[in-house]
């Protein structure tokens, strides 16, 4: 323990005093950061980030050119051909959002004389500072070692959106889980119907690709269909339980006790999802401003790098 302008700092990875709204804008560097596109340089996040990408990419392949345009039934291929990409694009808008949105970063070295007379403590109060990143770490904050700072209401680093999901992307991160799920149910369904009329039709005129293309392209996806949906169908379910709990992945690991009033059900999820229920809670575009976006990019690359 330390003193410092009347307040003691304490070291520590838990339990900070500090409330949630506190916020640092005191230094002009920070303020400039601020402003600059958010981007982890993790070598394996970008790796599964890509790869995501890609697989929505080939899903998207086979349900169209393998499945839907040899199909005689023009109004099946439409319906689901827009389906199919509608709830793609879907996808990976909110996978970018995930990932180029500042999950709730506290600023690195904000534990200054300056910040604490702004915070106006009182004599000998005790308040916890992150020995990793130099910051005061507001309540419900925890340090990620990948992104390198204390991140607020962190639940998890997930490496398929290379980023946090934290306080300010986790709405995000619950629209990829939830649109990748439906996506991948919808291929399933389409693989089940393609390899009914295959077989009846003894795999003539089934497809433009010769059979025992079509069966690898087809068992790939069937297979790729399962684990997304497994996966992101029990993430899904995880976050919209821990939402309406009001607790963090992280928190119920550790089996945290709360030291903050928690928020009702409903209130945890207008809280995550802005306002009262609408269509914007499911639109991934909801709030992005691609002005603001082009001249933060105009001001000099990514927030940090790792």
């Amino acid at each position: 323990t330390m003193q410092s302008s009347g307040h003691r700092f304490r070291d520590v990875e838990h339990h900070p005093l500090l409330a949630e709204n506190d916020s640092y804008d005191s230094s002009s560097s920070e303020a400039d950061m601020a402003e600059r596109v958010w981007f982890i340089r993790d070598g394996c996040g970008m790796v599964c980030a890509i790869m995501t990408w890609l697989l929505v990419v080939y899903a998207d392949f086979v349900v169209t050119f393998v499945m839907l345009l040899p199909s005689k039934d023009f109004w099946y291929s439409v319906i689901n051909g827009v389906l199919f990409n509608c709830l793609a694009v879907l996808a990976l808008s909110s996978h970018l959002r995930t990932m180029l949105t500042d999950p709730g970063a506290v600023p690195k070295g904000n534990a200054t004389k300056e910040y604490m007379d702004n915070l106006q403590l009182k004599p000998g109060e005790v308040i916890y500072k992150c020995p990793k990143c130099c910051s005061i770490k507001p309540e419900r904050a925890h340090h990620c070692s990948i992104c390198k700072r204390c991140i607020r209401k962190m639940d998890h680093h997930c490496p398929w959106v290379n980023n946090c999901v934290g306080e300010k992307n986790q709405r995000f991160f619950v629209l990829f889980t939830m649109y990748i799920a439906l996506i991948s149910a919808h291929a399933l369904v389409l693989c089940g119907f393609q390899f009914f009329s295959c077989v009846r039709g003894q795999w003539t005129e089934c497809s433009d690709f010769s059979p025992p293309v079509t069966v690898i392209l087809m068992i790939f996806l069937c297979l790729e269909g399962f684990l997304f949906l497994t996966f992101t169908a029990v993430m899904f379910g995880t976050q919209i339980h821990s939402i309406c709990n009001d607790e963090t992945e992280i928190e119920r690991l550790k089996s945290e006790k709360p030291t903050w009033e928690r928020r009702l059900r409903w209130e945890g999820m207008k809280s995550v999802f802005g306002g009262q229920p609408s269509l914007l809670w499911i639109n991934p575009f909801a709030g992005f401003h691609i002005r603001r976006l082009l001249l933060r990019a105009k001001k000099g690359g990514p927030e940090f790098s790792v």
